[in-house]
């Protein structure tokens, strides 16, 4: 049995306008939960998350800096993917779930410990790995990072820490110290091979590293038409989902977190979210070989 959490809280745009409604067919699994974010407003839903409290932020971004984006109107929301990551982490450890999908509006690795940008204005990875360490003194963690775009945020702030695995696949140029790795995707790369990509780059280490959980920034603006366009189709991202999956199962006990994060497309949103949270929902392991 695979039990798998959805952390959703509503925000504004045009990606994710078709949800949690896209999500209907999924919640008939009596293992999938929907973690809905707490408004005063709002009737309450059977699960739900509270924003996380500027202390917390605080652990990992500067005061100026949550000061600085306390001023934007995304400031609730930033709160509320923050809380969805924590939660979903917290959750997993507390064995109410196994794995977790989160929505994020406002996140999540392009910020840093002192600078925001691209709509990300908190790093809620950052922050739940810090909750996992102080609450459950967590050793070593693994992100794996298939947004189109440098997650230069959570390089920044993990740039130093031995306990952190940061692999990131990106256009930028290749680059490795210690245990940060940033891997080159080349435009115009097809699906074969990025999963060669994935398997020779992010599977291998992650099982010598051994992690006890892995966060996976999954950004679908790679894909085909979308604004990151690197040349992946759509089913690429099913695909990947398997591929990570399998290997987390072996690693670290399923413990896997998707952390949703580029990509602007609201019909690529409303096929490929359900798509990977299916993948999570499945029962044992992948008969895909990741040797």
């Amino acid at each position: 049995m695979t039990r798998t959490g959805i952390f959703y809280h509503y925000q504004d745009g045009e990606r994710l306008r078709d949800f949690p409604q896209a999500l209907e067919g999924l919640l008939d699994n009596d293992d999938v939960f929907l973690y809905d974010a707490f408004y005063p407003l709002k009737p309450p839903s059977s699960f739900e998350f509270a924003p996380v409290s500027e202390y917390i932020l605080h652990q990992v971004h500067t005061p100026e800096m949550v000061g600085l984006v306390k001023r934007t109107r995304d400031f609730e929301g930033a709160l509320f993917s923050v809380a969805g990551t924590v939660s979903a982490a917290l959750k997993i450890w507390h064995e109410e779930i196994d794995n977790a999908f989160v929505f994020t509006g406002y996140g999540d690795h392009h910020a840093g410990s002192d600078f925001f940008s691209g709509g990300c204005y908190f790093n809620g990875a950052a922050i739940a790995i810090h909750e996992l360490r102080r609450q459950f003194r967590v050793e070593k963690v693994a992100i794996v990072d298939t947004d189109a775009h440098h997650g230069n945020g959570t390089w920044e702030i993990f740039e130093d820490d031995p306990g952190v695995l940061y692999v990131c696949f990106c256009s930028g140029s290749s680059l490795e110290r210690k245990n940060k790795v940033n891997v080159q995707v080349p435009w115009k790369t097809d699906d074969d091979e990025y999963l060669s990509l994935i398997k020779q780059g992010f599977v291998q280490r992650v099982k010598a590293f051994k992690p006890e959980c892995v966060f996976w920034n999954w950004g679908y603006d790679g894909t085909q038409g979308a604004y990151g366009d690197i040349g992946l189709s759509p089913d690429l991202h099913q695909r990947l989902a398997r591929e990570l999956k399998t290997v987390v199962d072996r690693v670290c006990s399923g413990r896997l977190i998707v952390v949703l994060c580029g990509g602007s497309r609201r019909d690529l949103a409303r096929r490929l979210i359900p798509q990977v949270i299916r993948v999570l929902a499945e029962q044992g392991q992948s008969h895909q070989n990741l040797t």
